[in-house]
């Protein structure tokens, strides 16, 4: 079922929604889950050498703040994601730069992005499964025209998982955003890379996930 749509001083309002699968569960962020989160957070930070995680409960509640500040400002869709089998938080993943083109009520471009696991739910079918429900979202509830993936140009690991992914590199934007992570400056500029997929490429790229996920 669509998500709510109501209209707020002259904007479109998405209201938060659930997205639900075999594995995990993505949930609306929210305030309450900072404890949680910052435990899923701090196992073992050896993997967020280009990711924004924070590494403490003030931390943790400062970005959900400015996470849940920019859902009311239309621009982003935050996700904690819940492992299935034993009910725990183990990450956040959401939709972000929303695109609202005239005459429509739900977004027309959106990109997935600040995503991060816990150690523990790493190399499990959750991250797939949570790009699966995402793109699914996009494409086949909003029917998005463009659904961008980006990560920071040097991080060779992402890229090369977006182009297993099936997405179609645009280009490297320059000091397009801030970097994040150990393995940068944190806050100075950073290069993006632009990856993208659209209507046309989804079926494939369903099925390439829907394959991955089952194990086929």
């Amino acid at each position: 079922m669509p998500p709510t749509v109501v209209r707020c001083c002259s904007l479109m309002r998405l209201e938060p929604f659930s997205l639900g699968g075999s594995h995990v569960r993505l949930e609306p962020l929210a305030l309450e889950h900072a404890a949680e989160l910052t435990l899923a957070a701090t196992a073992d930070r050896s993997t967020y050498g280009w990711t924004a995680v924070p590494a403490d409960e003030p931390a943790m509640h400062t970005y959900i703040a400015a996470l849940l500040a920019d859902a009311a400002a239309d621009s982003v869709v935050p996700f904690v994601q819940r492992r299935l089998t034993d009910g725990a938080l183990v990450g956040c993943t959401r939709f972000l730069d929303l695109k609202w083109w005239a005459g429509r009520s739900v977004p027309a471009e959106a990109e997935i992005g600040g995503t991060w696991l816990a150690a523990s739910a790493q190399r499990t079918p959750i991250n797939t499964e949570a790009k699966l429900l995402l793109l699914t979202h996009a494409f086949e509830t909003w029917n998005v025209e463009r659904l961008a993936i980006c990560t920071d140009a040097r991080n060779e690991r992402s890229r090369a998982a977006i182009e297993r992914l099936g997405a179609t590199f645009e280009g490297v934007l320059r000091n397009h955003r801030q970097q994040a992570g150990h393995h940068t400056t944190p806050g100075a500029p950073r290069n993006t890379a632009v990856y993208s997929i659209i209507p046309t490429e989804w079926p494939s790229i369903k099925q390439r996930l829907e394959e991955r996920l089952h194990g086929n």
